[in-house]
């Protein structure tokens, strides 16, 4: 079969500009966690991605935009939302908690950091606070539907409201901890609030997990 190299031709440029955006993205984040969102110029990161600055504002018209892609590709790739649809459209109960405590658990020091700078930005970036505001209600949307999914009662409504918030809370202070304390034993900790939500689905359910 004959390559068509018109056509190759033709994504070449936009195979280029999807690696060029990658590499800034990895560029600023690193940046951004290292010297803070606030002090990071869109000079520094022209300077130490090698791309122009005038080419950067073509594929990010701000450093906003640049932080919103850098949370889209995040939220993406932690919910898994498509793993989670599979397992409730399947019925898979097993399956769903399984999702739960993998989202729970997946803790990294550098997402820590980068979480802290895109917080402390919240409050003096309107911009920067809607951005969080929407991956917020996204993330606690679809955990909101795992939860649903296992006790879908109208009347265990305000349970899974609860439990949501405190998954969610659990898991931003074991990431603060990280910061504040970067020698703590991580895994252990993780595996002491996994045993928590554990338990509280189990209340929620009715049913035990069969740890």
């Amino acid at each position: 079969m004959e390559t068509d190299i018109s056509q190759t031709t033709a994504r070449s440029p936009a195979i280029r500009a999807d690696a060029r955006r990658k590499h800034l993205l990895e560029t600023a984040r690193a940046l951004f966690t290292a010297q803070g969102f606030h002090q990071t110029g869109m000079a520094k990161i022209a300077e130490v991605s090698q791309v122009k600055v005038g080419q950067i504002y073509r594929d990010f018209s701000s450093k906003e935009d640049i932080i919103a892609a850098i949370a889209e590709a995040d939220v993406s790739a932690w919910l898994c939302e498509e793993e989670l649809a599979a397992a409730v459209s399947l019925g898979d109960r097993g399956a769903v908690r399984a999702w739960i405590r993998r989202i729970a658990s997946h803790l990294d020091q550098k997402d820590a950091c980068l979480l802290a700078e895109i917080v402390a930005e919240v409050g003096r970036n309107g911009r920067v606070a809607a951005i969080h505001r929407e991956m917020d209600t996204r993330i606690r949307g679809t955990l909101a539907a795992a939860l649903a999914a296992l006790a879908p009662s109208p009347d265990k409504a305000g349970e899974r409201e609860q439990l949501t918030e405190m998954i969610l809370g659990m898991g931003v202070g074991l990431m603060v901890r990280q910061i504040l304390n970067p020698e703590m034993d991580l895994p252990t900790s993780c595996r002491l609030m996994v045993d928590i939500i554990d338990d509280r689905i189990d209340l929620l359910t009715g049913e035990t997990a069969g740890r």
